[in-house]
């Protein structure tokens, strides 16, 4: 009876260190992206929530509509980026996830 308990810890301990280890991946991700010409830079989080956003000179000679076309398409790839990285991050928890329960069942 010890040992099938022992195992069941280790395995609950394991996957607890798998979520502390996601959460952690998770809010340490940030996405940096600047415009093609330089004028804008973006940087969000791992939700796509905006962090930073700084401009060069370079923005004085745009028009509203092309400022706002820049901060919009840069923000985007930023954000894409961003949730592109959660999701690889939350599948490989996932998968190490399944791998301990597939390890389990093969011990129970």
């Amino acid at each position: 009876m010890s040992e099938a308990m022992d195992a069941l810890e280790a395995r609950v301990n394991r996957q607890l260190n798998l979520m502390r280890d996601l959460g952690e991946e998770l809010g340490a991700i940030r996405v940096r992206e600047t415009s093609p010409d330089g004028a804008v830079t973006v940087e969000v989080d791992g939700n796509a929530a905006l962090c930073d956003l700084v401009f060069s000179e370079a923005i004085a000679q745009m028009s509203p509509r092309e400022f706002d076309s820049v901060v919009v398409a840069t923000a985007g790839r930023a954000a894409h980026l961003a949730i592109a990285r959660r999701a690889e991050l939350v599948n490989a928890f996932n998968s190490e996830l399944a791998e301990t329960a597939a390890d389990a069942s093969r011990e129970g």
